[in-house]
């Protein structure tokens, strides 16, 4: 949590940076809002035909700082929850995370390309079996390396669509001993992202 605090307060600074930059360089910088719904679900060789996908939400802040006409960067900082349902009957996992992109935008009239990578910082997982609810934090890792990759159309300022897959590099659920041996699952957070933005200029 205490990195969460850090990597967030970093990202302010720099966003700070930012409108600095922006108010004298005439405009290649915005700031801005962002929201939308997330269809996760847990991917992997020890995740197959047993998990299924379920619907959170993500929303958090952002600042577009263009590099060139056609490049700019986005760091983020959002709220992300992931998870899945499992084919038992009323089981889910519910995944709550403080996620921090660094995307990379091509941009050609206000349509965009983006890439980069993203690290994920655990705030809270919860266990679900009916109306039951159950913390188990302590069974995953407090931070998953991943990637992202996505298009939409947004502007510097005023509202903006996009759709972006977030993948991860690592497996998110702890390793454990069993003997003499270390046993990790082989399990991923996957979420596809559909959202709006607003960019202030």
């Amino acid at each position: 949590m205490r990195k969460s605090i850090i990597t967030i307060a970093l990202l302010m600074s720099m966003g700070s940076a930012a409108q600095a930059q922006y108010r004298g360089r005439g405009g290649n910088v915005s700031l801005g809002l962002k929201a939308g719904a997330s269809l996760t679900d847990f991917v992997g060789a020890d995740a197959k035909n047993i998990f299924n996908n379920r619907f959170g939400f993500h929303a958090g802040i952002f600042a577009n700082i263009g590099l060139t006409r056609l490049v700019a960067f986005q760091p983020e900082v959002l709220y992300s929850q992931k998870g899945a349902k499992t084919n038992a009957v009323d089981v889910n996992y519910r995944l709550h995370y403080i996620d921090v992109p660094l995307a990379f935008h091509i941009n050609t009239d206000g349509f965009f390309f983006e890439a980069g990578p993203q690290v994920g910082f655990l705030v809270a997982a919860k266990y679900q079996s009916g109306s039951a609810s159950t913390d188990v934090t302590p069974s995953y890792k407090s931070v998953d390396f991943g990637y992202l990759a996505g298009l939409g159309y947004q502007l510097k300022h005023g509202l903006g669509l996009g759709l972006r897959y977030n993948g991860e590099f690592t497996n998110f659920p702890t390793s454990y001993p069993m003997g003499n041996t270390t046993v990790q699952s082989r399990a991923r957070n996957s979420a596809f992202q559909l959202y709006a933005t607003y960019s202030f200029n």
